[in-house]
């Protein structure tokens, strides 16, 4: 595998939350909440189509940038458990259409269910 690979972004899930009320308002026709997950800034919820990230800007926190990532551009995808007391935070990183992507996840959270996640999404 490459390893050179650039990312061109990278989120860390911290822990599983309940959707936020204010995601539907991104949804589309027929699109669902499945999952949503607290980042350091803001969260991310897997739904029945994408992942939308939401992350939070400068310091009030009222500027909102939100990433949208369709199943479909997905191409590939690789998750790593945690190694131990050293290595804390597992690792699931996607490749697709628009480059690779670095999700960290907190070692409270279960790398299998997020893969798993994903697998769903895409290979449905």
């Amino acid at each position: 595998m490459d390893t050179s690979v650039s990312t061109i972004t990278a989120w860390t899930l911290v822990e599983e939350i309940p959707v936020p009320g204010d995601v539907n308002d991104l949804l589309v026709e027929g699109e669902k909440a499945v999952a949503a997950f607290k980042t350091f800034r803001d969260s991310a919820v897997f739904t029945t189509k994408r992942l939308i990230v939401r992350d939070a800007q400068g310091m009030t926190g009222k500027k909102v940038e939100i990433y949208s990532l369709p199943y479909s551009a997905i191409n590939m995808w690789s998750s790593e458990n945690a190694g131990g007391m050293l290595d804390r935070d597992a690792e699931l990183e996607l490749w697709t259409r628009a480059g690779h992507i670095k999700v960290k996840l907190h070692k409270k959270l279960d790398i299998r269910r997020l893969d798993k996640l994903i697998a769903w999404a895409v290979l449905q």
